[in-house]
């Protein structure tokens, strides 16, 4: 099996993130690997040691995605991919999902797509399903397990109601939660293999396909107001005083 992991580089998961400008900013907290999508790469690295084959991981963002291309590497992916173009600054998901496909098409070959359910950054968890449209592969969300037979993928899906058992034939795209088991951690050799990796970098050019047009534009974004509170302590000698000054004060500023 040919499997694609697809991952994001977001701020670390304790960055403060604000408003500047009008727009979002998380000042110079690190870059990390979307959390959400280690478990895409571990359903992944559990179908490659399941049914054999290879995982690649894919990546759309700047150079410094390759630090997070290289964490799935180190958990066990055998290559990655970054796509990167000076054009891909402002990309929504429907434009994401465009380029995610063409990158799963010039691959070729590709039985399995999988994603993470959502990122830390935009958190819309849509990205799957438009990638699957433009593909015109089934798609599966909330997976929680998988087992592929006969060219064909079962999977339990983690919903609120219950599970719920469903198929589709391959190739598909998967989109995975929790429950589809720890990410494992990068051992000592991963680590050392993902140092010394090549990762190729492709551009929209490389890909054949044109900057997508943004259907959703952030224009504005402000930070809360702030608001501002004052507290009283009330004292006495006793509580039942206190309780008496404590009730005469709710009557007076009339909050019953």
């Amino acid at each position: 099996m040919k499997i694609i992991a697809c991952i994001k580089q977001v701020p670390d998961s304790e960055a403060k993130v604000k408003a500047e400008n009008g727009q979002v900013t998380w000042g110079d907290a690190p870059l990390v690997i979307n959390p959400f999508d280690e478990y895409a790469v571990e359903g992944a690295l559990q179908q490659k040691e399941a049914n054999g084959g290879t995982v690649t991981a894919l990546c759309i963002g700047p150079e410094s995605a390759r630090e997070a291309l290289k964490h799935a590497l180190a958990m066990g992916a055998d290559d990655a991919i970054l796509v990167s173009d000076p054009a891909l600054t402002e990309l929504d998901t429907a434009g994401a999902a465009r380029v995610l496909a063409a990158a799963i098409q010039k691959i070729g070959g590709v039985d399995m797509v999988m994603f993470g359910r959502q990122t830390l950054d935009n958190g819309a968890g849509i990205t799957p399903a438009q990638t699957a449209r433009i593909l015109g592969w089934p798609m599966l969300g909330l997976v929680g397990q998988i087992k592929v037979q006969e060219g064909s993928a079962t999977v339990e899906r983690v919903i609120e109601e219950g599970r719920q058992i469903v198929s589709a034939r391959l190739p598909a795209v998967l989109s995975v939660v929790q429950s589809i088991g720890e990410p494992r951690y990068p051992s000592f050799m991963g680590i050392r293999k993902a140092s010394k990796a090549t990762i190729p970098i492709w551009s929209l050019g490389d890909l054949g396909v044109s900057a997508p047009q943004a259907v959703i534009k952030r224009t504005e974004l402000m930070n809360p107001p702030v608001q501002e509170t004052t507290i009283e302590i009330i004292s006495g000698e006793s509580p039942a005083e206190i309780a008496d000054k404590l009730a005469d004060k709710i009557l007076a500023e009339k909050v019953l």
